[in-house]
């Protein structure tokens, strides 16, 4: 089908010039296309699917949960044993602080949930974000991100929005006692996989606390394993106030969440009473989805697969077309010269059967994000596929190993 067609056949597109390929099923780390080709899923999802598809563990509680019940009533109103289970198994994860969730559709929703909850709490309005964040498109993670060619079209977005350099501590000295919340990805995913300094984040982490401005760290795609540990801010000795989860935590369903503590998540029952609340927020299907993957979360061999990506990044990182490999856990950035040479890599690899992707905002670097349940022989042929296709992108502009 035609770009033109699928415009005109009723499904809303989000651009001109999509990959264009149809799926016909999905298993472990494979994607199988109804022509046949058969595509290792190297992205997953972009960053969904981190254990794999139709993982036997989820799709065993999904089915429990379909012949029980499917939605009963607006989040809050019923205790189901799904939401209890998926929050018993998250905050078992992590801090005794963090000991309230509460569960939304998406990542975005958590971020505008969380920007909610500091205003709330800290009865202040001012919000700081970073430069380079990204944290999704419903209209207040927009206004916290900091690719303006994205926002104008949509301007005016939420007042009261203050950037500040990322990974660069001069920069603190904006947080002062008018602030409500600071907002920043643990690691900057779509400015290409940026890992910040561990002082930053500890300095970040106490201006907060001394000036009662309320952390909200963003994991939606550098959690639920994705680092290299289950959650990314445990590589830094920090604990976020709020915490804002997404994509993976689903296990393929579409869910997302913000912890906190139950002293300031207790607010939203009072003045007003039902101050934020949600339909399908906590829906049991997707609950029950993220129960099972925090059970496959908790299980993971890190010290496996982070052997595994250290020997992708030693093979990708010494070609003559790679500027440079960006690296947490399989939380990956390959930057190379130029976006042609990106396009070339994504095509060429997708034709050999291996499906890696771009960025958004970083045009010179595309990303890789593998299932954290591929094992060593899929992790070496889809090294080795990349590697053809270097090799490939690299003779088209006459440059040689």
């Amino acid at each position: 089908m035609s770009n033109e067609q699928l415009l005109n056949d009723g499904l809303a597109q989000t651009t001109l010039h999509p990959l264009n390929l149809r799926v016909k099923s999905a298993a472990g780390v494979m994607l199988q296309m109804e022509d046949g080709q058969e595509v290792i899923d190297f992205i997953s999802g972009i960053g969904v699917s981190s254990f794999g598809h139709g993982h036997p563990e989820i799709t065993a509680a999904l089915k429990r949960q379909i012949d029980l019940h499917l939605h009963v009533m607006v989040y809050g109103e019923m205790r189901q044993d799904s939401q209890d289970l998926a929050a018993a198994r998250l905050r078992a994860l992590l801090p005794s602080s963090l000991d309230a969730v509460y569960f939304v559709n998406s990542g975005a929703e958590a971020i505008d949930g969380a920007l909610k909850l500091a205003r709330r709490s800290t009865k202040r309005g001012k919000i700081i974000a970073v430069h380079g964040g990204y944290h999704g498109n419903t209209f207040g993670a927009l206004s916290v991100s900091s690719n303006e060619a994205r926002k104008v079209p949509f301007a005016p977005l939420l007042p009261e929005i203050e950037f500040i350099p990322w990974n660069n501590s001069e920069g603190l000295s904006a947080i002062n006692d008018t602030v409500a919340a600071v907002v920043v990805e643990t690691i900057q995913g779509d400015a290409g996989i940026r890992i910040p300094d561990v002082t930053w984040i500890q300095n970040l982490r106490e201006a907060c606390s001394r000036y009662g401005v309320m952390l909200i760290l963003d994991e939606i795609q550098c959690g639920m394993g994705r680092s290299g540990r289950p959650f990314a801010f445990e590589h830094f000795g920090v604990i976020p106030d709020i915490l804002c989860l997404g994509k993976a935590l689903g296990g393929g369903l579409p869910m997302g969440a913000f912890v906190s503590n139950k002293k300031w998540m207790r607010q939203f029952a009072t003045s007003p009473e039902l101050s934020h609340i949600t339909t399908f927020g906590g829906h049991p299907l997707p609950c029950a989805s993220a129960a099972a993957a925090l059970s496959i979360l908790k299980a993971l061999d890190f010290q496996e697969i982070e052997m595994f990506a250290q020997q992708f990044e030693s093979r990708i990182g010494k070609h003559i077309l790679v500027q440079e490999v960006r690296r947490i856990g399989a939380f990956i950035a390959i930057e190379l010269c130029d976006a042609d040479a990106v396009e070339f890599c994504v095509q060429h690899a997708l034709n050999n059967g291996l499906l890696i992707y771009f960025f958004l905002s970083t045009p010179n670097s595309f990303r890789v994000a593998p299932p954290l349940t591929m094992d060593r022989s899929t992790w070496m042929k889809a090294t080795d596929i990349l590697c053809q296709t270097l090799d490939a992108c690299a003779a088209s502009r006459g440059m040689e190993e």
